[in-house]
Order: C-alpha cells, then structure tokens, then sequence
C-alpha cells in the first residue's frame, strides 16, 4: 500500500495532550508515531483489545500482595494534577 499524508491541525488542549505523549517526556518519537498508534488502537476488534488488555495487565495479577502500594483517590488526583502541571 502506498504511503500518504494527511495534514492535521490541532489547538489548544489537544496539542498539549499530543505534547505530552511525544519526546523525552513521552512513549513516543513524535506525534506521528502518536497517531499512528491511536489508529491502530482504533482499529483492533473486541477480542484483540482485550487480548492486549490481559497481556499488559498479567504482570499485575501475577505479582505479590507486598507489591502493591495503597492509594486515595485524592493521592491519584494529586499525581495527575501534578503531571499537567
């Protein structure tokens, strides 16, 4: 399939969420790559999703009680607040 482009502008909090995702900061390279992932994401049925879901979560559930760290919600809303920030 041949490669095109699409041209996409973005403003405000949107390029502000896709600036947080990119660079040393980020999981990825650029906002290319960003959206390329979403898209992806997008297009995986039911069934791979939560295959995926499973997968990233299984370290977790194999993990030992003594692992985990109590939380509020209030610490939670602080450490994102603190992330926007």
């Amino acid at each position: 399939m041949a490669s095109g482009r699409i041209h996409v502008k973005v403003s405000g909090q949107l390029q502000d969420h896709i600036q947080q995702q990119v660079g040393d900061d980020g999981l990825y390279e650029n906002a290319s790559d960003y959206i390329r992932a979403l898209i992806r994401r997008d297009l995986q049925t039911g069934d791979e999703a939560w295959e995926m879901l499973q997968k990233e979560l299984a370290p977790a559930m194999r993990a030992d009680d003594s692992e985990f760290v109590a939380v509020t919600a209030e610490d939670v809303i602080r450490r994102n607040r603190r992330r926007q920030a």
